[in-house]
């Protein structure tokens, strides 16, 4: 019975490896950020996750809507409909171009609020000029989820990794050049990490467009766009997919971008130990994101071959493989929650040993809140891919906003500003709306692979 499952672990990990390191190259880039600035003091890190707070909501809405393009992508695939999987990638990329334009206006003329928002004065004024640049990154930001999505969704989904493993080299070292001042360069601080962030981005897309434009398989789909060719009928189908999708990453990003701003009222300290409790659960997310995928893609591919029952078991092998390693990093949160976060401090720097001592020891606590929703929340974002490979978006984006907004952030905001808790208050909040997303989804696609199952 459990080698039915346990069978696809191979192909699954297979095709999930270049995913994950892909994504886990997104989280790369800001974890090079958090830990050469943190070497700068409490207040500089505090400004780049202020400034960060900014981008993970427009950043959560591009990559959310670029989804769409996958699950038509695959479902092409699996039906060999190369037409259909050209003119899904052609309009996906033309409205993620449209919305990375917008998003960068959008987050360029918000700027403003941080000054509202009851944040150490401090903090703002670091990361003001920080988010100048970091903001003009997410138009090729977007422009390469586009392309990444739909190569994922033709199961090519090592060259999005090569693509992010080149750009976190760039960034590597324009951080060290621009950060701290090397090779008769000035000395910028933040800024410099903005610099090495919006470089990378730019190479990210260049790299991919190359690669795909030489693959035999890929080459046909990304040369000879004719972009402003489009068609009513696809802007309509990709708009009514991504919108939903886009406002599920929406809801779920904006709930930890409330944890970033409610830290930031408690101090700069509180903000920095989030910072570095956020930056280490983005890891491992990214593991479960890139299972996420995979189903995405798998679901996709069987809905178009119209194989409903291996559509299920294969969903479930996936859910399985997804939540043991979801256990395993828990487990190593709790062994390790005391020494991951002196990682990112700099402990001979002896003006900054008090706020230093006190943001290992939250973010410490804050890691082992983290362990117990490790499960959940793979549990939420894998079902979500399956349910966007079986294009369900409506019903799930419903799920997300009730399960973080209704349930969770209520929470977070309680125990946080009006308890003892504090800091592990928001993530308390966080841990509920997790676990209520995670399980709700779950019945969502049973319920519904099940009638598939008895229907076909």
């Amino acid at each position: 019975m459990l080698q039915q499952y346990t069978k696809e672990f191979k192909y699954n990990i297979r095709l999930a490896t270049p995913v994950i390191l892909g994504m886990l190259g997104h989280t790369v880039v800001q974890l090079v950020d958090n830990i050469m600035v943190g070497q700068l003091g409490t207040a500089e890190l505090a400004a780049v996750s202020l400034g960060n707070s900014f981008m993970f909501v427009a950043m959560s809405l591009g990559i959310g809507f670029s989804t769409a393009i996958t699950p038509l992508v695959a479902e092409a695939d699996g039906e060999n409909n190369f037409d259909a999987g050209k003119s899904a990638f052609k309009h996906g990329l033309f409205l993620c171009s449209v919305l990375g334009v917008l998003l960068f206006l959008t987050v360029f003329i918000a700027k403003p609020l941080m000054y509202a928002m009851d944040q150490p004065p401090e903090v703002v004024d670091l990361a003001m000029p920080y988010l100048n640049l970091v903001a003009i990154s997410l138009v090729p930001l977007i422009v390469f989820q586009a392309f990444k999505q739909f190569s994922d969704g033709l199961s090519l989904t090592r060259y999005p990794m090569y693509a992010t493993i080149a750009a976190n080299v760039v960034n590597i070292v324009l951080n060290y050049i621009f950060i701290f001042g090397k090779f008769g360069m000035p000395a910028l601080g933040v800024v410099g990490a903005a610099i090495g962030t919006l470089a990378s981005r730019v190479i990210m897309v260049g790299y991919l467009w190359f690669v795909l434009s030489r693959h035999y398989k890929a080459k046909d789909y990304v040369l000879h766009i004719k972009l402003f060719s489009l068609s009513k009928k696809m802007l309509k189908k990709l708009l009514s997919l991504g919108f939903p999708s886009a406002l599920q990453m929406f809801f779920e990003v904006a709930i930890f971008t409330s944890a970033i701003w409610l830290s930031g009222i408690l101090g700069k300290n509180p903000q920095a130990a989030n910072q570095i409790a956020l930056n280490l659960s983005s890891m491992t997310f990214m593991v479960a994101m890139g299972f996420s995928v995979v189903a995405m893609i798998r679901v996709g591919n069987q809905k178009g071959l119209k194989r409903f029952i291996e559509l299920r078991r294969i969903a479930l092998s996936i859910f399985l493989i997804s939540t043991i390693l979801a256990v395993v990093f828990a487990l190593l949160f709790v062994l390790f929650h005391e020494a991951l976060p002196k990682l990112y401090l700099d402990y001979d720097n002896e003006l900054e040993a008090v706020d230093n001592f006190q943001v290992a020891s939250i973010a410490a606590k804050l890691l082992l809140i983290s362990a117990v929703f490790q499960i959940s929340d793979t549990l939420q974002v894998v079902a979500l891919g399956a349910l966007r490979g079986m294009q369900d978006v409506k019903i799930p984006t419903v799920i997300t906003f009730i399960a973080y907004w209704c349930i969770g952030f209520p929470i977070s905001y309680y125990l946080s500003m009006h308890t003892a808790y504090a800091s592990s208050g928001i993530w308390i909040g966080l841990l509920a709306g997790l676990t209520a997303s995670g399980l709700m989804l779950f019945v969502r696609f049973h319920y519904l692979s099940k009638k598939l199952t008895i229907e076909s």
